[in-house]
């Protein structure tokens, strides 16, 4: 019975700590974060094997770019998804700076130069694999879980307390009479 109580115990634990990282990635991916810093999901294999499919990259503006950095820029069309390429050349023209792009896996280099203002910043890091745990928590059904499995639990130990305080209630009663 003790080791059950042990795993019961554990397991409470283990379930807040992965709730509570859940909760700053949430966090993380709504407001923005002190310092100017943001929490990108990387969906393609462009930057392989930099960065990988499903990451999350760190990013924060930078006084200057350099060639080799990774920047995440703003993207152009419909879908508004942002790049992370590596700059790959710097071009002045006519006062303004551009940058030309590539990612790691691609063949050549990006179609579109990179204006200054584009860039949302350098990348500082990145985080294999948690992009997919980062987008999932971003959709209706990842957000409900996260609010109905801690509650879910809430309630269970709840219940268990009020079970197990019934059961003390009926046999005091029972060694009364």
């Amino acid at each position: 019975m003790k080791i059950f109580k042990t795993i019961e115990i554990l397991g409470s634990v283990v379930g807040v700590v992965i709730f509570v990282i859940l909760a700053i990635l949430l966090v993380g991916a709504i407001l923005p974060i002190p310092g100017n810093y943001k929490m990108l999901s990387v969906l393609s294999g462009s930057m392989e094997p930099a960065i990988h499919t499903g990451s999350v990259v760190i990013v924060t503006p930078a006084k200057d770019y350099k060639i080799g950095d990774i920047i995440t820029f703003e993207a152009v069309g419909k879908n508004g998804i942002p790049t992370t390429h590596r700059i790959k050349e710097i071009k002045n023209t006519d006062g303004n700076v551009l940058f030309i792009t590539k990612g790691d896996a691609n063949n050549a280099t990006d179609s579109r130069e990179v204006v200054a203002s584009g860039i949302r910043g350098k990348v500082l890091f990145s985080i294999p694999y948690l992009g997919y745990v980062f987008d999932f928590i971003r959709r209706p059904i990842g957000f409900a879980l996260l609010i109905i499995i801690p509650a879910l639990l809430i309630v269970w130990g709840e219940a268990k307390k009020i079970y197990i305080e019934l059961r003390k209630s009926k046999k005091v009663k029972r060694d009364l009479l």
